[in-house]
């Protein structure tokens, strides 16, 4: 990024008018036709297009102290989301946006039967709540020196053409812009504290294995507010039961005398099920009960023969 004010030979707090004074002094003494260089010529008249205006030199200022600020992906964000911030709070170019609290992911169990019926789970977890001694502050706190209490600092790496600046969390106080001078006895400067929490949920009917219930505000005490719970769902077969997509799966074995029956008794979450037996038996092809799984699906019945010999 090039500095104008360096180009100028102008001190960054130069008026409007100084800098007019300037670039006309500039201009006649390095114009082509007065025997001076063209590119410095031009490289003047590029800095006073923007130096000169008022809106385009508050703009390049922002630049210069944010790699962001004033530009146009800027603009473009405010047109999209109407200058507000998607993810709380106004334009996060304007001010520090407030972070949200992550949401906290545990780990749930169920059978293809307790899908089926959208039963009821009782779940116990960790969680870590908001320390009332402290209000959640961990302390007696301080902005931080190292950052100005903005949590932040800006790197420039480069010189010239290819200048790159990153933004990176403050070592000094890990981001959050202040550090702690009493320490909470209770919570140990955390702001939180560990503690057992039950709830009850309802399993939607059909869920699958790899989806998610969210919870809202049932996570952990972060950032001053209450993140989301999110539980994500492992699918295990159980009692011969499987679950594809919304067709409910069942092993059903046979003994030599179950072979010669006429109707079969499959069980079902629902309860029990008659179906007549096939005149070939081929335990290749399952039978199909239309309409027996989940949510308007099929149930398939598997078909195994199992005996002891002795």
């Amino acid at each position: 990024m090039k500095n104008y004010y360096e180009i100028l030979g102008i001190e960054e707090k130069a008026t409007q008018e100084e800098i007019k004074k300037v670039f006309r002094k500039l201009a006649i003494q390095h114009h082509p036709d007065k025997g001076g260089d063209e590119n410095k010529f031009k490289e003047i008249n590029e800095a006073y297009e923007v130096l000169g205006d008022e809106n385009r030199r508050r703009e390049y200022d922002n630049r210069k102290t944010n790699p962001y600020g004033g530009t146009q992906f800027e603009d473009l964000f405010s047109q999209m989301f109407g200058g507000n911030n998607p993810f709380g709070g106004g334009n996060p170019f304007e001010q520090r946006r407030q972070q949200a609290a992550p949401s906290k992911i545990i780990k749930l169990k169920i059978t293809p039967v307790e899908s089926f019926l959208g039963s009821e789970k009782k779940i116990l977890y960790f969680k870590e709540n908001h320390c009332g001694n402290c209000n959640g502050s961990g302390g007696d706190q301080q902005s931080c020196g190292g950052c100005g209490g903005v949590g932040f600092k800006i790197k420039t790496f480069g010189t010239g053409f290819m200048v790159q600046q990153v933004r990176t969390a403050c070592e000094n106080c890990g981001g959050r812009g202040y550090t702690l001078v009493h320490r909470c006895i209770t919570c140990a400067g955390k702001g939180t504290k560990t503690e057992t929490n039950e709830i009850n949920i309802k399993l939607p009917v059909g869920i699958d294995n790899g989806q998610y219930v969210k919870l809202q505000g049932l996570g952990d005490f972060q950032n001053g507010i209450y993140g989301d719970l999110v539980i994500q769902i492992e699918l295990e077969s159980s009692e011969g039961f499987e679950k594809i997509n919304n067709d409910l799966i069942y092993n059903l074995f046979f003994d030599l005398e179950d072979l010669k029956k006429d109707v079969y008794t499959i069980p079902h979450p629902s309860g029990k099920l008659n179906t007549t037996a096939p005149k070939t038996f081929d335990s290749s092809k399952p039978l199909r009960l239309k309409g027996k799984g989940y949510n308007g699906g099929d149930m398939y019945v598997k078909l195994h023969v199992k005996f002891d010999r002795g």
